[in-house]
Order: C-alpha cells, then structure tokens, then sequence
C-alpha cells in the first residue's frame, strides 16, 4: 500500500506519539486555532474528527441573501465534493484534502492593477466585514446544495488594488501541491486549475470571496483557505484554494474550457435549457434528500435571474454557454 508522505511539521506542534500511532493523524496549530490537518486517505471517522475542530468563523447574517429552503447538512457538505486535485471520487476530497498545507498561505492580486499586492490569508480574513449568505450551488453533473457560505464580497477585494480601465476579466488560479494532492497525477486537466470571470460579474455584489461555511472556517475539501462563490453559475465556476487573482484585458482560458470545449463554456450560467452533450441539465437532485426523492426542476441562472439577468441582455445564451 503506498503512503503519502505528511508535511513537515515541527516537534512542537505535534500531539503526543500514543495519540499519533492509535488515531494516525496529528493536529497542528494554525493562525486561528487548532486545525487538524492529517486526514488524508484515513477514510470518514478520522475527517468527520478534523472537520470537528475547524474554529469558529465570526460573521452576521446577511438577510438580503438568506433562500427559504433546507439548507444541506454540513456532513453532506463536507463529504460530497468535487475537487479533482484530489481525485473524481466525490469522497476523495475528503480522504485526502487533510494534506493540503493551508498554513502559511498568500494570495497574489496582480495583472491590469495600479496596486499590485500580495495578501496574507490573516489580512484578508480582516479586510471586509464578514456575512453569511446562504446560496445554492448548483453542479453540472444535475445535482445541487443549499449551503450557508461565510465570506465578503469578491468586489472587496478587487477594489483594494484598484483596476485598471483595460481590466475586463478576473482569472483565478488554484493551488498546486503534487505530493498532497493525488489526483494531479492523473492527467485529467492541465494543472493548475484555471476559472475566470468577466469583470461585470466578479463586482457583481452576489459574487462572494468565501473562507467558511457554517459558520466555521472551510475545510480543505471546499476550498480551503479562500474560494469564490457565484451562485448562477454551475459550480465549476467557483475556484478553490485560491493562491493567484489576475485581472486580465483578454478573456483568460480556463481549465474545463480547454480539456472540453464543447461541454464546458466560459460563462458556464445555469440555463436548463440548454442541455450538457451528455445528460440534460432541466432537473436536478438535491443532496441528501436520497436517490430516490422526486427531482427538482432546474431554474434560469440557479434562481437569480432577478439578480444577473441584465448582464447578458442581448447575448445568445445557447452560443455563449
């Protein structure tokens, strides 16, 4: 059985050798409190554990963007993902995100910028107010989640650097660390993992800089330390563990875009009429209401239409997908 090798990690910050050897995870103390961090490949009860101790993420509840559904449980949450630097298994991220190194952890702001700076992930844990919103995200494979993000407006963020006039998109870059993320090796996209937006949608006061759910800080698994959010749009749209945010004059090309053109647009709205080449987009399934409960019907931009609709009037939503 081949190991994956844990980070380095100072003797100080270890737990005790007994606790190490009969639970085969450590803790290690982060800049707002403990996190456990080592529950890669150790399966559900040694996650559900880590995910125990994320700290608390102080925020207010921001009633203009509270939806009148079921929020999804946060075990759902937190065990059901994508995020194929881990592996397609929709479990693997939670078996093997715990080996991400979140501490440190800076984001780069640069490209069409007049102050071009590179943020602490503590600076920008106190750079704006923090809300919680909740928001539907809506995946391409036809299935969703109601989920009570904890962050700030993305437009925060950008107007700190002060765009340029010739800044009309946003391009964002996950990180990459080969040795903690298993499913790089697979060759699926050419790494990093790119997505982008226009600049009019990442100002958009719905588009949301995220660093927790449920009130906690998020796990590795969602998109640890930082990811965006934009709810009327699927959610490979919504980059995670973001360590680069370039603001760009020409359209960027993103990840899914480049591997599946055909499959996978750069606007990526949620349109139920238009279907994926592979299945049909006009119902969708709730996690954690079982496999078998009756499907929802999908909504015009995830139910936002009130919200974004104005940004693409005139445009021909079956071509720019």
């Amino acid at each position: 059985m081949s190991m994956i090798k844990p980070p380095h990690i100072p003797p100080s910050e270890i737990t005790s050798e007994e606790i190490w050897q009969t639970r085969r995870r450590w803790l290690r103390l982060a800049g707002l409190g403990a996190v456990a961090v080592g529950a890669g490949g150790l399966g559900p009860a040694i996650a559900g554990a880590a995910e125990a101790a994320r700290p608390p993420l102080a925020s207010a509840p921001n009633p203009a963007y509270r939806l009148d559904e079921k929020l999804t449980s946060e075990k759902d949450i937190t065990s059901y993902n994508n995020f194929y630097e881990f592996g397609t298994g929709k479990t693997d991220p939670m078996e093997y995100a715990g080996d991400m190194n979140t501490r440190p952890w800076t984001v780069s702001v640069e490209g069409e910028v007049a102050r071009p700076r590179v943020f602490d992930i503590d600076d920008l844990l106190k750079l704006a107010p923090m809300e919680e919103r909740i928001y539907r995200l809506r995946c391409v494979e036809a299935w969703s989640m109601v989920i009570p993000w904890v962050g700030y407006p993305l437009s925060a963020l950008l107007r700190e650097v002060q765009p340029t006039g010739n800044a009309k998109y946003v391009e964002f870059v996950t990180a990459l660390e080969p040795e903690a993320m298993p499913g790089v090796r697979a060759g699926i996209l050419d790494w990093p993992y790119v997505e982008g937006l226009r600049m009019d949608e990442a100002m958009h006061p719905l588009t949301l800089l995220v660093f927790g759910l449920y009130g906690k800080l998020l796990p590795n698994q969602d998109g640890a330390p930082l990811r965006v959010a934009v709810p009327w749009k699927y959610g490979f749209k919504s980059g995670k563990s973001i360590v680069r945010i370039r603001l760009l004059e020409k359209m960027p090309v993103t990840s899914w875009a480049k591997a599946a053109a055909n499959e996978y647009g750069f606007y990526a709205n949620v349109n139920p009429e238009v279907p994926h080449p592979r299945w049909s987009q006009a119902t969708e399934r709730r996690i954690g209401d079982g496999f078998f409960a009756p499907r929802a019907k999908t909504l015009m931009f995830n139910g936002y239409g009130d919200q974004v609709a104005s940004l693409y009037q005139g445009m021909d939503l079956r071509r720019y997908y």
